[in-house]
């Protein structure tokens, strides 16, 4: 497990923000080390919510490694069209960041040429992972979890990226609301908020 930290901030008191790299991701990486290997040096990485595909976007820019479109399926597919015709001719290498499955492509030259590209999507985070993401981001916002807070929470986590985010925020503003350190019961609290009764409380 290993993380990338990146220099810019999510906010005034805030910590860096890292991109955690886990079962989830690492094959992203692998394949962003080698662009010149991609299929007409084009790849397509789609993910679920939160899973840090803006970053992955960001990290390659600013490694040189070529350019990076961020929110590609929002954008108007002649002008992406074009963008792609001008990274072959400059031999650029092309990644490309779509929301997720599903992004139907109208424009049939656009549709078959990214068709061809190196397709990469990030999975799920595991157990590992999902307790790296809760220190990564309880570490952005400046909180301190306190002992055992990663074996108590994991289990009972949701397994995706939104969900853990959304645990260590709801944990951060019960803890500043209360004027407490997050223990136990804080803890508890905010995986009955986010989690719910959907899943068995593991006391």
């Amino acid at each position: 497990m290993s993380q990338i930290a990146l220099p810019l901030s999510g906010g005034p008191g805030q910590g860096p923000t890292r991109i955690v790299v886990g079962n989830a991701n690492a094959h992203i990486f692998e394949a962003l080390a080698a662009p010149e290997a991609w299929p007409f040096r084009t790849a397509v990485l789609t993910g679920p919510p939160r899973s840090g595909k803006s970053l992955v976007a960001r990290w390659f820019s600013e490694q040189d490694r070529g350019e990076a479109i961020d929110n590609a399926d929002a954008l108007d597919e002649t002008e992406l069209f074009h963008r792609w015709n001008r990274a072959q001719e400059t031999a650029t290498p092309l990644l490309i960041i779509a929301g997720g499955e599903g992004w139907g492509i109208a424009l049939p030259d656009l549709k078959s040429r990214l068709g061809a590209a190196l397709q990469l999507a990030i999975g799920s985070p595991d157990d590992i992972m999902a307790g790296e993401l809760i220190l990564a981001i309880a570490e952005q916002h400046g909180l301190v979890l306190g002992e055992g807070a990663v074996q108590y929470l994991v289990p009972r986590c949701e397994r995706s990226f939104a969900g853990i985010e959304k645990l260590v925020t709801t944990i951060d503003r019960l803890s500043m609301e209360r004027k407490q350190p997050p223990t136990l019961s804080i803890w508890r609290d905010a995986l009955e908020a986010v989690v719910g009764a959907e899943q068995p409380r593991l006391l």
